[in-house]
């Protein structure tokens, strides 16, 4: 389920009201439960909104706890515009614990327009969450937040866990290979410092 903290974006995105979008996914997510599958629900704007600025702490835990109520197993927070900062990262996920939202259902998702993608995941990861979204390359955006950037990059958040001895699994260099053609096909250079780092080394 893709829905939104923010009544601006639910309007651009959905063409309909916060709650009138919760109202929506309803059904489905209990079609969903009930059909034995598992649902994620994504909330966009949980941090500042392009029409609407800084998004309170209390707005994005009302709809975050609508989703769990209804039974979203996840429910991934997401930077859509790349403004958050870790003390309002951490300060999100204590007052969803108050709520009754526990961190095992939270996942992040962070674009990185301020260069604060990775600080933020690594504020998360200290809070205990353990699913992360990131794109190769950094790659990303949205069409209706023209600010946004891409999201954090998967080879930057591998090189950091890699740091903290967090097995991931990614092959890195192969991963930057990829990303480095992609960025050819785009005819950009890779956000990702990682993979400016290590293609340069070669």
């Amino acid at each position: 389920m893709f829905a939104s903290a923010t009544e601006s974006f639910a309007k651009a995105n959905l063409n309909r009201t916060v709650d009138e979008a919760l109202a929506m996914f309803e059904p489905t997510v209990t079609r969903a439960i009930e059909a034995g599958l598992k649902v994620r629900g994504y909330l966009s704007m949980c941090f500042g909104d392009p029409w609407e600025g800084a998004v309170p702490v209390e707005q994005v835990v009302r709809v975050t706890k609508a989703l769990a109520d209804m039974g979203c197993d996840e429910l991934s927070l997401g930077d859509t515009i790349g403004v958050a900062t870790p003390g309002h990262v951490a300060r999100l996920l204590r007052e969803l614990n108050d709520a009754g939202v526990p961190t095992s259902r939270v996942a992040v998702h962070f674009h990185d327009t301020y260069g604060q993608a990775l600080s933020n995941t690594l504020a998360a990861l200290r809070h205990g969450v353990t699913t992360v979204d990131a794109s190769a390359g950094g790659l990303g955006g949205c069409p209706y937040a023209k600010s946004a950037t891409g999201n954090l990059a998967t080879e930057d958040l591998v090189w950091m866990l890699d740091g903290l001895g967090i097995e991931t699994g990614v092959d890195l260099a192969a991963l930057t290979a990829t990303s480095v053609w992609m960025a050819e096909q785009l005819g950009r250079p890779s956000p990702s410092r990682t993979v400016r780092a290590l293609s340069h080394k070669e």
